[in-house]
């Protein structure tokens, strides 16, 4: 009966089309005085306990991190070094764009930052040198979404926190299948513009590119190098990442006004109010759920009619592309990644594999609609009707899911640099 009471409640909740914040908040509260006969001093010590932890303040340090490379002049340096470097190959443009995707995902950790502070620079370098619009949005919107899976990646951070896998490890395992969506992107680029013409190679256009970049090429190498090798943790590694973008843009590049750094400030703030909230009432809520024996239970089961890892696999890989096209990718792993991690656990998937072919499904709801952040991030940001840039995504998309297949696939292509 009080089982009912809830569903209920959360059903009317949804139909009412209210906040997932509110809906879990509810939740929560309903399971805190009813259902565990706990008090509210219980529930605040849960949400207090959530956030008093070191490996949360990462998050906005990269996503205020990412912000400033963005609106500073980081990410048009990385373009320039890849554009120099590039221009003899048949799309050579293209490739360049997703070398330079691939290069501020190292540094940015979010999809949106890095489609926005890649895009800004070469959307309209893309049209000007003859490329498409629809492949140039397509492009772009689904590069941007390498930002969650190659480290750091803020997605990765929520999900170790939620399933208490290793964030470390996770940045590592990320590599394989980022690097092998990057190349299928470059290599589908290539194959569609073989014809395009080409411009020999400039030793000082590179020369001056390497001169101006350099200070951002030196950045995802420090960033990551000192996290794998131990010297720093990924809390500082995003601190660092502060400090570092800041010096380089206020003391060496010098083009970010005081006016467009307070801007960042706001956009850091706005970004944060939504999803730590969010991230508190959900662990909370997976503690009482633990504590109740509700994920024991439901992994006995789902065992009880699922046949063995490759029917898992499949179910799962269905749920999380449905949930990454209905809502926002965070709230997805929050609510779904402590549920379906210990079933992966129970069929014999690795912790760490497990928790990259959970990205890399969310991953493509980036530009699944109807929700599809960066297809409504590009619309707003390059003035484009949303059915058009839905329309250009559908190759990317395809890719998208090849590569999917081969992440689930192939496991040492995640663990080839941990086991």
């Amino acid at each position: 009966m009080q089982a009912a009471a809830l569903t209920s409640l959360i059903a009317l909740l949804v139909l009412l089309r209210q906040p997932i914040v509110l809906i879990l908040a509810a939740a929560i509260a309903y399971v805190h005085a009813v259902l565990t006969n706990s008090s509210v001093e219980f529930l605040i010590q849960d949400i207090w306990f959530t956030l008093d932890r070191e490996v949360l303040l990462s998050i906005p340090l990269f996503i205020f991190a990412g912000l400033i490379m963005a609106r500073g002049s980081i990410a048009a340096r990385l373009t320039r070094v890849m554009v120099a470097f590039t221009s003899p190959i048949p799309g050579g443009l293209g490739v360049a764009t997703v070398l330079s995707l691939t290069v501020f995902s190292a540094i940015s950790g979010a999809s949106a930052v890095t489609m926005l502070a890649i895009g800004s620079v070469m959307y309209p370098a893309l049209l000007a040198n003859g490329y498409s619009k629809r492949f140039a949005l397509g492009l772009l919107c689904s590069g941007g979404t390498l930002g969650v899976i190659i480290p750091p990646s803020l997605l990765m951070i929520v999900y170790g926190i939620m399933t208490e896998v290793s964030i470390t490890e996770l940045f590592i395992a990320g590599w394989g299948p980022g690097l092998l969506l990057a190349g299928s992107l470059a290599l589908y680029t290539l194959a569609l513009h073989r014809r395009m013409p080409t411009r020999s190679l400039s030793g000082a256009e590179i020369a001056a590119a390497l001169r101006g970049g350099g200070f951002a090429l030196a950045m995802p190498v420090i960033l990551l190098g000192g996290i794998y090798t131990g010297w720093f943790t990924v809390t500082e590694s995003a601190a660092i990442a502060v400090f570092y973008a800041i010096a380089v843009e206020f003391l060496v590049h010098r083009e970010l006004t005081a006016r467009a750094f307070g801007g960042v400030v706001l956009e850091t703030l706005k970004l944060l109010g939504g999803l730590m909230p969010l991230l508190a009432i959900a662990v909370s809520l997976n503690n009482i759920l633990d504590l109740e024996g509700v994920p024991q239970a439901m992994v006995a089961w789902m065992r009880s009619w699922i046949e063995g890892p490759v029917t898992l696999l499949v179910v799962t890989n269905l749920l999380l592309l449905v949930a990454g096209a209905l809502m926002d990718e965070a709230s997805a792993i929050i609510i779904l990644a402590p549920l379906l991690a210990p079933l992966g656990r129970a069929y014999g998937f690795d912790d760490v594999h497990f928790g990259i072919i959970t990205i890399v499904n969310l991953q493509i709801g980036y530009v699944a609609p109807p929700v599809a952040l960066n297809l409504i991030v590009a619309m707003v940001a390059f003035k484009e009707p949303f059915g058009f840039i839905c329309r250009a995504v559908v190759p990317f998309v395809g890719i998208m899911l090849a590569c999917l297949v081969v992440v689930c696939a192939v496991p040492g292509l995640s663990l080839f640099l941990l086991r």
